[in-house]
């Protein structure tokens, strides 16, 4: 399955076998009646009623004399501890501790059972009590009313000393949130109080909503009101210093005028009718820490032929509302849409039919989106039941009492990127697998074994043009900010194609309307985030035009010989001497590849993405069993030898198009490789369109390795004049031949004529050393004599190539004696 759970706390193996313990300590002391019946009633009544901040677990189950008893399950000891024990027979549907653990809050009703009435509160229906648990002394009556109350203490960001003030929200069903603030003082050691609690200040935070939603990681109130049948989502930021600010509105372009009262996160609602669970709507709220800010929102149900869900992009100035159609209607759908935070990912859940993962950080491109459908085994095994999405990923389930972490799966993912045929499936399972690996070296090192066979297995994108910035990407998202602005997440720009199984309809939303001045954290990136879409229209994607003119400009400088001031090429080289040492000290096994190795300055000018082509290329390598002498030009390619050439060659494409830099050596070893396995005529169209870069490196093993055969002089001198001019006369110094003396002294005769001008002719040359009897050559030879003389006499200092007017006449005498055959 794409989505894992892994269970942080089970009510039946973290808590019972406590009660047990408990039971058994009672029953020695002849204080319990060691019932097993009376055990498992305990069982029946054990239940989850809040999960606080701090990951502490609040639970209670009635005695077996029907007394309320509460419990807290501490995440960080994996300990029980007993916090009261309220000696009524009433039922708990909301509590919440304070972070001390010294005050709680607990709202219990009256018992369904007939003659059962409240003794406190004749009149209620709703108590609302707040109890010091250390010792267990005052109680006191915050509310008795006929309407449902939930509680929630707030915990400051700052935890590091007790504060003189407890915070407490109390939520009415009569729509509407106050604030109570709760003075305690420390008496006699350990004791706590609750001073002047007769009358506790409040503060009336919202009224007239009709939807609320905790977020007990961040401590922020989302609540919807209505105005003039508008939804306007609202949001309240509550600070450590006891402070708080309504941050943001925005209009909903949803229903909710008929959807009744709704509350999410807010301890576990167990007084819902859950026969009519999934006729309801759902509708939640999820942030991440890069500013994003999705609402996700599920009408109510009135078909199960069809199912419709929306995302609110808040953060992207954008919404995307999916429709799909469920197979197998005929089977009973039992339980709703579940929504999950997945931090970079929202998960849509519909239990049997559908599993949806949608991509926040960038939802604009639908082939970043998994969608799975109920045929689909990697949905089979999620739970069948409602389940709740807290903050950090955390999923409660609160039919068994289970708290889960929920995460994606790698194992699953790099299997479905393996074995599905979609395109759109491959691309969404190769970012979702790159995501939460998080720049696993084994991760990567799994999807490029798997690319390295499956080079040509996508059709719509280049899968390692995909991987390349997919994986750059994925690797430092979590720790520079504005990533999305900076860097490319993806190679594809746009994809027109459907997603089989569901439809999709795009609209422009509304932006929030910030209501305070200053931001900080989330605030400032979710800001960030808002100022950039209303003002960046188009919205600007990743271009790489900057790069390119840059690439152009030193190969074109690298041709001509002309360069930049020596201090920015230094600067320049020296960043590539850091980025390669970083590089050779993350390779914690020997390299085979001689990648890095070599003084190649077309790829130390640029230098970037290196390692993951090295590991490619590496991969490639140790996959055909590459070794050595490869690198030599006296062998004829073998098929291992071709099929590391062919993936080298889609790296180039890849590379390429998107002008990113390949390590030094790359070049090199694919030359190599090409003069090994491809004959003439193919490598030169491969030399001459680009594919094939000749460096002086492989030029200079070429010359040196092969001997002067007639195809190998074809060869060398076909190669010889495609090199830039610069390289071209070193490399044929190097090679002893007619050939290469004929090129050196055209060279060098049309360098010292470019600049002639006529002038009256020094008639001291000495002429004794000309001994051939060819006037126009004696006289040509003359000129360049004079010519060299004059430049030395101007330019002493000059250092000389070793090319006079002797060696022109030579080879000039060579030349001709082939040409006419003598």
């Amino acid at each position: 399955m794409a989505l894992r759970l892994v269970a942080d706390f089970d009510l039946g193996k973290d808590v019972l076998p406590w009660l047990r313990a408990q039971r058994a300590v009672s029953e020695a002391s002849g204080a319990g009646s060691g019932s097993a019946d009376v055990l498992e009633n305990d069982y029946e009544s054990l239940r989850v009623l809040n999960v606080e901040r701090n990951g502490n677990i609040i639970y209670t189950y009635k005695d077996d004399k029907g007394n309320v008893v509460f419990g807290l399950y501490d995440c960080q000891t994996r300990q029980n501890e007993l916090l009261y024990t309220f000696e009524k027979d009433l039922q708990v549907f909301s509590c919440s501790v304070n972070s001390e653990r010294t005050l709680l809050a607990a709202s219990l009703v009256q018992s369904t059972k007939e003659g059962k009435r409240n003794e406190l509160q004749p009149g209620s229906k709703c108590l609302t009590l707040l109890l010091e648990i250390h010792p267990v002394n005052n109680v006191k009556v915050l509310k008795a009313v006929d309407s449902y109350i939930w509680v929630q203490f707030l915990y400051p960001h700052v935890e590091s000393h007790p504060l003189p003030e407890n915070r407490l929200l109390l939520i009415s069903e009569e729509k509407y949130i106050e604030q109570f603030r709760i003075h305690v003082a420390q008496e006699d050691g350990n004791r706590v109080v609750i001073k002047n609690s007769g009358h506790l200040p409040r503060d009336r935070i919202a009224e007239d909503f009709v939807w609320a939603q905790w977020d007990m990681s961040e401590q922020r109130l989302y609540y919807i009101d209505l105005k003039k049948s508008r939804s306007i989502l609202k949001c309240i930021q509550f600070y450590a210093d006891e402070s708080y600010n309504l941050m943001f509105e925005v209009p909903l372009d949803i229903s909710l005028s008929n959807s009744g009262f709704k509350l999410v996160n807010f301890g576990c609602d167990y007084h819902e009718d859950r026969d009519k669970f999934s006729k309801h709507l759902t509708l939640c709220v999820f942030t991440n820490h890069t500013g994003s800010l999705c609402v996700c929102y599920s009408p109510k149900c009135a078909s199960w032929e069809q199912i419709t869900y929306s995302v609110f992009y808040i953060h992207k100035g954008h919404s995307k509302t999916f429709t799909t159609s469920l197979e197998n209607v005929g089977s009973h759908v039992t339980k709703g849409i579940t929504f999950l935070n997945l931090d970079y990912y929202v998960a849509v859940y519909l239990p049997g039919h559908f599993f949806h993962l949608l991509n926040v950080q960038h939802p604009d491109l639908i082939c970043h989106n998994l969608f799975l459908t109920g045929n689909n085994e990697m949905i089979d095994m999620l739970p069948h039941c409602p389940l709740q999405s807290l903050s950090g990923s955390l999923v409660l389930d609160c039919c068994s009492g289970k708290l889960y972490r929920a995460l994606l799966s790698q194992s699953s993912l790099l299997q479905l990127l393996q074995n599905t045929r979609l395109d759109c499936e491959k691309m969404a399972a190769l970012h979702c697998a790159l995501y939460c690996g998080q720049g696993a070296q084994f991760l990567e090192g799994q999807i490029i074994q798997w690319i390295s066979e499956n080079v040509s297995a996508c059709h719509s994108f280049d899968l390692i043009q995909e991987f390349i910035i997919a994986s750059s990407y994925w690797s430092v998202y979590s720790e520079t900010s504005n990533m999305d602005k900076l860097l490319p997440h993806s190679s594809v720009l746009t994809w027109n194609t459907e997603i089989p199984g569901i439809t999709l309809v795009t609209e422009d939303i509304a932006l929030p309307l910030m209501k305070v001045l200053s931001f900080k954290g989330y605030w400032e990136k979710l800001n960030s985030n808002l100022e950039y879409v209303k003002y960046a229209k188009p919205h600007f994607h990743y271009n790489n035009s900057v790069v390119r003119r840059e690439w152009h400009n030193l190969i074109s400088e690298e041709k001509t010989g002309k360069r930049r001031s020596t201090a920015y090429v230094r600067n320049i080289l020296d960043n590539a001497v850091k980025v390669i040492s970083n590089l050779e000290a993350r390779n914690l096994g020997p390299r085979l590849t001689p990648l890095l190795q070599e003084e190649d300055s077309h790829q130390r000018l640029l230098m970037g993405l290196l390692d993951l082509i090295c590991h490619i290329v590496e991969t490639s390598w140790r996959k055909h069993n590459l070794h050595s002498w490869v690198l030599h030009f006296n062998s004829r390619g073998s098929a291992a030898e071709f099929a590391v050439f062919h993936i080298m060659t889609r790296i180039l494409e890849a590379t390429n198009s998107l002008f990113l830099p390949l390590p030094p050596g790359f070049h090199t070893l694919h030359t190599i490789l090409g003069v090994h396995c491809l004959p003439l005529h193919n490598l030169l169209h491969c030399i001459d369109s680009g594919v094939l870069l000749l460096t002086e490196t492989a030029v200079i093993r070429l010359m040196k390795d092969l001997d002067n055969t007639e195809k190998n002089e074809k060869l060398k001198f076909s190669i010889i004049v495609r090199l830039p001019p610069l390289i071209g006369q070193k490399i044929c110094r190097l090679w002893d031949h007619p050939m290469s003396s004929n090129i050196i002294s055209r060279n060098h005769v049309t360098r010292l004529l470019q600049n002639y001008k006529k002038q009256p002719r020094n008639s001291m040359i000495d002429k004794s050393s000309f001994s051939v009897e060819f006037l126009p050559l004696n006289y040509f030879i003359e000129i360049l004599t004079d010519i060299e003389s004059s430049n030395q006499a101007l330019y002493p200092f000059e250092g000389r190539d070793n090319v006079d007017a002797e060696f022109v006449e030579e080879a000039a005498l060579k030349h001709t004696t082939m040409l006419l055959g003598l």
